[in-house]
């Protein structure tokens, strides 16, 4: 049998302590082998041509050339999985989603001054997590999708989405081949609920629909995207005459709040086949069984393929269990999407 060999990482932080806290928390995990230690940019260059690690975490905010710089110089001249490390401010969060949007596998809270709570268990977890993932080199990434002209919704169309890790980048690209009167659109990303509303702004800058943090309340309406809010809200909609959007305080499902899952069973009971399901990059099962109930009612259902995901776990996990129609590389996904729901 063979055994796998601990993840290379290299940890960058121009902090002492901080270098030292995380490199300490990630070397209790026998699957990580920490090879060095960057006090920034120059020094971290040069470990990553001489150690050729699998990972390194990577701090946002450092002087010089500041973390963002030096992850886009990665994701462009040699790509790798890149682990951010963020303060909750709200400078921290709009660095935050820029770094996914420039590839970063993921974002982890910064600690103050130690993990505490099982958190540097999970930050080990997501490093043996990203050596496994799909890097997209940025500089043979897919052109940027053009909206249809002329397009025209049916009045009872609607599109849910789910994503995860990876999802911060795919949104972004996925939702660039909207129209501005696209129909009306509801997403869930397993987000930290302090960088949503940062998120929602930046895809609404970037595409040509209005795109909001979903409220209660809200309906549903074509040109609109949602977002689902994190922490201690599941999304759902709810039916009637009009379609709303609707927050519920409960437990988590699927091992997530916001739940995809939770979405895409309001999906199947409110909007059944008038309605197309899009579950895209991310680990874990979350959406699987929802999506299979959509299908279930009528609904189109699309997977993301493969080798366009950065994680091929939620796609992966509804399509074994006969939930995805159709599995699509991301660069038709937003014209299928919109094609099933074409007036």
């Amino acid at each position: 049998m063979t055994v796998a060999r601990p993840v290379r990482t290299v940890v960058v932080d121009d902090s002492p302590t901080m270098r030292a806290i995380v490199a300490h928390s990630l070397s209790q995990d026998s699957g990580i082998e920490v090879v060095g230690t960057a006090d920034g940019p120059q020094s971290a260059r040069d470990m990553i041509k001489t150690l050729n690690p699998d990972v390194i975490t990577l701090d946002i905010e450092m002087p010089g050339m500041n973390g963002l710089e030096f992850l886009d110089k990665i994701m462009r001249l040699r790509p790798m999985p890149v682990v951010m490390l963020s303060t909750l401010t709200g400078r921290g969060a709009e660095a935050t989603v820029r770094a996914l949007e420039l590839g970063a596998f993921d974002c982890f809270e910064k600690p103050t001054h130690a993990f505490a709570g099982g958190a540097g268990d999970r930050l080990a977890q997501l490093v043996k997590a990203a050596a496994k993932s799909r890097v997209r080199p940025r500089n043979v990434a897919a052109p940027a999708a053009t909206p249809p002209v002329g397009y025209v919704p049916r009045a009872d169309a609607m599109i849910a989405i789910g994503a995860s890790t990876g999802g911060v980048e795919t949104l972004i690209e996925l939702l660039g081949g909207f129209p501005a009167n696209c129909p009306p659109t509801v997403i869930v990303q397993h987000m930290p609920e302090f960088y949503v509303p940062t998120f929602a702004a930046r895809l609404d800058r970037l595409s040509a629909p209005t795109v909001s943090v979903a409220r209660t309340g809200a309906p549903l309406e074509a040109g609109h995207v949602y977002v689902a809010p994190g922490g201690s809200h599941h999304l759902e909609i709810s039916g009637g005459v009009t379609r709303r959007c609707r927050l519920v305080d409960d437990d988590k499902m699927s091992g997530h709040r916001p739940s995809v899952d939770r979405l895409f069973l309001s999906i199947a009971r409110w909007a059944g086949a008038s309605a197309v399901g899009a579950i895209l990059t991310g680990m874990g099962a979350d959406g699987a069984m929802g999506l299979k109930a959509m299908k279930e009612r009528g609904a189109m259902t699309i997977g993301q393929d493969e080798d366009s995901c950065v994680v091929y776990g939620m796609p992966a996990a509804a399509k074994q269990i006969g939930a995805v129609t159709v599995q699509l590389p991301l660069a038709r996904v937003a014209a299928r999407l919109l094609a099933e729901c074409r007036a």
